[in-house]
C-alpha cells in the first residue's frame, strides 16, 4: 500500500515527465500525462489563514512578555516608564536598570528559549521520537565538562569567559555523537544517535562529577551555571553566541520539506529526493549550534526542546513547515514566563528559568511516558 502523502503536505515534489528525467516516453508515442497541479481548497486556505493567525499571536505573546520581564524584578518600574525609557533613555536610575540589567537578559531568554525550541523539534523530527530532547545529543554534558574543566584547569569564573568552553564542548560532544551513531541510515541509525548520546552524557557526567569533587572552587562555580539561568547575563553575552545561534536557525528553516519526506520512510524520502545523509548532517548542525549556543550562555535549561514541539504539534499537526516557526516563537513564552514567574513566586529573590521549566517539563514528560505506553497496549 502506497505511503499516504496527504498527511505531510510539501513532502515532495510532483513525478518529472519521463523526457525531461532521462527516461522514455511511452510506447505509443504520446507523451505522458502530467499529474495535475495541487489546488488549495477553501478548507485548506482557512486552515492556513488560521495558523498565520496563530504565529501572529504568539508573537503578541511574546512581545507582551518582553514587556513584563522589564518591568518586573525586585524592584518594580511602571509600564509607562518601561515604555518612556526603551524610547528615550535619559540616563536616569529606571532606564539604567532596563537598558544594563532587564533588557539584556529578556533578549537572552527570548534567543535562548527560540534555539531550544526550534532545536528541539528538529531533533524530535530527526529522530522520529517525540520523547528526544536536545541533550539527546550530549550536549548539555559536553557543555557542562568544559566548563568545570574551564573553572578548575585555566581559572575562569566568569560566565563571558566560560561560555566559549561550554559551546566548545557542547559542539565536540555533538560531533563525537553524530560520529559513532549519526552515518547509519534508518531506525538502526536512530537507535544508534540515541545510545551514542547516553553513552556519553553519562560518561561525561562521571568526569564532570568527578572534578567537581575535588575541586571545591569548579564545583561553587559550576552549580551556580548547571542549574540554568538568565541572572546576571550582559549584553556581551548575547552578543558572543548570536551568530551561532543566526547560522542555527536558518539552517533548521531550510528542513521543512525534507523532514516531511523522511518521515513517511527512509526509502520514500530517497525516492522523493531527499539526500539523506546531508539532511541529517545538516539538521545534526543546526541543533549542535543552537544548543551549544543556548546552553553555554545560560546553562542546561531542561524540557523546553521536549515540551514544546509536543505542545506544537497538538495543534498545528506533524507538517514540519508549520512545526519549526510555531516551535520557534512559542519556546521563548515559556521561557520568559517562567523567568517571570521564578521572579514573583520568590521575591525579593528568584527562583532560576532551569528550576521553573523542570516543575512544567517533569509532568508533560511523564504524560507523554504514560500515553505511549497506553497507545501500544
Amino acid at each position: 500500500m502506497p505511503p499516504d502523502l496527504s498527511r505531510y503536505p510539501g513532502a515532495g515534489t510532483a513525478t518529472a515527465h519521463p523526457a525531461e528525467s532521462g527516461g522514455t516516453a511511452p510506447a505509443t508515442g504520446a507523451p505522458a500525462p502530467r499529474p495535475p497541479a495541487t489546488v488549495a481548497g477553501p478548507s485548506s486556505r482557512r486552515l492556513s489563514s488560521g495558523r498565520i493567525a496563530g504565529l501572529l499571536v504568539a508573537v503578541a505573546v511574546l512581545v507582551l512578555l518582553v514587556t513584563v520581564s522589564v518591568a518586573l524584578g525586585s524592584r518594580t518600574i511602571a509600564l509607562p516608564d518601561v515604555w518612556r525609557v526603551l524610547w528615550h533613555p535619559d540616563g536616569s536610575r529606571d532606564s539604567i536598570v532596563v537598558w544594563q540589567l532587564r533588557m539584556p537578559r529578556t533578549m537572552l531568554g527570548v534567543a535562548v528559549g527560540a534555539a531550544l525550541g526550534l532545536a528541539g523539534a528538529v531533533m524530535q523530527a530527526l529522530t522520529n521520537n517525540p520523547l528526544a530532547d536536545p541533550g539527546l545529543l550530549g550536549v548539555n554534558a559536553g557543555a557542562a565538562f568544559a566548563v568545570v574543566t574551564a573553572i578548575a584547569v585555566f581559572g575562569v569564573t566568569q560566565v563571558t569567559g566560560y561560555v566559549w568552553f561550554a559551546f566548545l564542548g557542547a559542539a565536540l560532544a555533538a560531533l563525537l555523537v553524530f560520529g559513532l551513531g549519526g552515518r547509519t541510515a534508518g531506525p538502526a541509525g536512530q537507535i544508534r544517535l540515541v545510545l551514542a548520546g547516553a553513552a556519553l552524557s553519562a560518561s561525561l557526567g562521571a568526569c564532570t562529577g568527578i572534578i567537581t569533587m575535588f575541586n571545591s572552587t569548579a564545583f561553587d562555580s559550576y552549580r551556580f551555571w548547571v542549574v540554568g539561568s538568565l541572572d546576571s547575563r550582559d549584553a556581551q553575552t548575547l552578543g558572543r553566541i548570536a551568530p551561532f545561534l543566526v547560522v542555527g536557525v536558518l539552517l533548521a528553516l531550510t528542513l521543512p520539506r525534507q523532514l516531511n519526506a523522511m518521515a513517511l520512510g527512509e526509502d520514500v524520502g530517497r525516492s522523493l529526493g531527499v539526500p539523506a545523509v546531508r539532511m541529517r548532517l545538516v539538521a545534526f548542525t543546526s541543533v549542535t549550534l543552537l544548543c551549544g549556543a543556548a546552553t553555554a550562555a545560560a546553562g542546561p535549561i531542561g524540557f523546553v526542546g521536549l515540551v514544546i514541539p509536543h505542545a506544537v504539534r497538538l495543534v498545528v499537526g506533524v507538517d514540519q513547515r508549520w512545526v519549526l516557526p510555531y516551535s520557534l516563537l512559542t519556546a521563548p513564552i515559556l521561557v520568559l514566563g517562567s523567568d517571570i514567574l521564578g521572579r514573583v513566586v520568590a521575591r525579593p529573590g528568584e527562583l532560576e528559568v532551569g528550576i521553573v521549566t523542570a516543575f512544567v517539563g517533569a509532568p508533560v514528560l511523564l504524560g507523554l511516558v504514560v500515553r505511549r505506553r497506553a497507545g501500544r497496549s
